[in-house]
């Protein structure tokens, strides 16, 4: 059995290895690029409204599910986490310091990214087979692009299926939690804690059908108090740390400058796997240009698809430019990540442990646990969505059982292999996502000119 795991795990390493690479990093960053210089810098040059828009109260009138703040909650639930915990010191872990400043490029670049695909998801909304009014990459290639194009939605669809899948968020959770609480407290052991696992995934799974039995709306309410009290919590966590060792964050910024263009501390030392995990890492993180983000904007209640687009510009911002960054300087500043025995979030809860207290990775365990089971509700939705759109919305319902299997083994599994399995699929849904967004950004343009006038008009 230890044999089958190992092929797997070096067959998934050498898919990932061949997906992410120079032609994906390019689709994504230079597609970016791209979207940032034809709109004239348009999403930097209206953050400001961006900000305002969330505290707009939506028009009952306006077809759609959740308010400006809760469509931007619920997808950042899908990102706030494990990706900007454990994500993160997994760059660090493979790429070195270097990958956080890559992080930091695939987000500003994003940020575009982000404008043009929330977007279209509103702009290119579509009914599914039950009637129900829908947003998603897959939407806007059947609405938008037609007949022709049709496979691309399908193909977007079945790698969302699977790329949303709950395994890696459980299997950091349950870390977590067993790390900091349960093997101190002495519920399980440091080497033989299946059991610990099994149980824990269990009870997770009972949590999650709880939860999505209520659906979207149901999500978009516990989101929407959920995230933005965590990610208060977790950046005053961080903020004492780094208060405590203000002297040694320069310096740590320094250090992720500089291995950026020599790749040193990335194993082999080769600077292009720093910059590839970097952009790997962000797109976890960020989601910018994977799609998923557009199912969440896409059920935003208003009739402005750009007012959405602008919202939606913020999550890069907020996911990787501050709350990863606060994450790599603790983790930098502890000199942890620099004796490779740990990775993941144990390296976080390591780092914590070192500059704060040793029951900080308690605080920590509590923070980081109820953000990342908001993404695990929040993938829920998404994969949902996509076997709705595969074989019938009608059937979708079915997909919580397959979805809560999925939660107890993300507690037991690997974590090499879960995080190259959604690497994979994360791969594979920007492919249908970006050529679609580009393929249409000159219709964003007109609408975000129209949006721009009438709003000039008003005032």
């Amino acid at each position: 059995m230890d044999n089958f795991f190992e092929r797997l795990d070096a067959a998934l390493g050498s898919l990932v290895g061949f997906l992410w690479g120079p032609p994906l990093v390019t689709l994504l960053v230079g597609g970016g690029l791209f979207f940032l210089l034809y709109s004239r810098l348009l999403p930097y040059r209206h953050l400001p409204d961006g900000v305002r828009l969330l505290f707009r109260p939506a028009d009952s009138k306006d077809e759609g599910t959740l308010s400006h703040f809760q469509a931007l909650s619920t997808a950042l639930s899908g990102t706030l986490g494990m990706g900007n915990v454990a994500g993160v010191a997994v760059a660090i872990s493979v790429g070195g310091p270097g990958a956080i400043f890559w992080m930091w490029v695939s987000a500003l670049l994003g940020i575009a990214t982000k404008f043009y695909t929330c977007t279209l998801a509103v702009m290119y909304r579509g009914r599914d087979s039950e009637g129900e009014l829908q947003g998603g990459p897959m939407y806007i290639i059947r609405e938008a692009l037609g007949p022709r194009w049709r496979p691309l939605a399908y193909f977007f669809a079945l790698a969302g299926l699977l790329g949303t899948m709950p395994i890696f968020q459980v299997n950091q959770l349950t870390e977590i939690i067993r790390e900091a609480i349960a093997v101190p407290a002495g519920w399980t052991g440091a080497d033989d804690h299946f059991l610990f696992d099994l149980l824990f995934g269990l009870l997770l799974a009972a949590v999650v059908l709880a939860v999505v039995a209520g659906k979207l709306p149901r999500i978009g309410r516990v989101t929407g108090i959920l995230v933005p009290a965590m990610v208060a919590g977790y950046m005053l966590l961080t903020a004492v740390v780094l208060v405590l060792h203000a002297d040694q964050v320069w310096p740590a910024l320094t250090l992720i400058v500089r291995d950026a263009f020599t790749g040193e501390a990335a194993a082999g030392g080769v600077l292009g796997a720093v910059i590839i995990t970097g952009i790997r890492r962000a797109a976890f993180s960020n989601e910018a240009g994977i799609g998923t983000e557009a199912m969440a904007h896409g059920a935003a209640r208003t009739r402005e698809p750009v007012r959405e687009g602008m919202v939606a510009m913020l999550g890069p911002i907020i996911d990787t430019l501050i709350v990863c960054t606060c994450t790599a300087l603790v983790i930098l500043i502890s000199g942890a990540w620099s004796d490779g025995d740990t990775n993941g979030v144990s390296l976080t809860v390591n780092a914590f442990n070192i500059l704060f207290l040793d029951y900080s990775g308690v605080i920590l365990a509590l923070l980081v646990g109820v953000l990342s089971l908001s993404t695990v509700f929040t993938f829920w939705y998404y994969g949902s969505k996509c076997l709705g759109f595969l074989i019938g919305a009608r059937h979708q319902h079915h997909y919580v059982w397959f979805y809560l299997v999925l939660v107890v083994l993300g507690a037991v599994g690997s974590l090499s292999i879960v995080i190259k399995v959604i690497d994979s699929m994360y791969a594979l849904m920007a492919l249908p996502t970006m050529v679609a967004s580009l393929r249409l950004a000159p219709r964003v343009n007109q609408a975000a000119r129209a949006y721009f006038a009438r709003s000039r008009d008003d005032d």
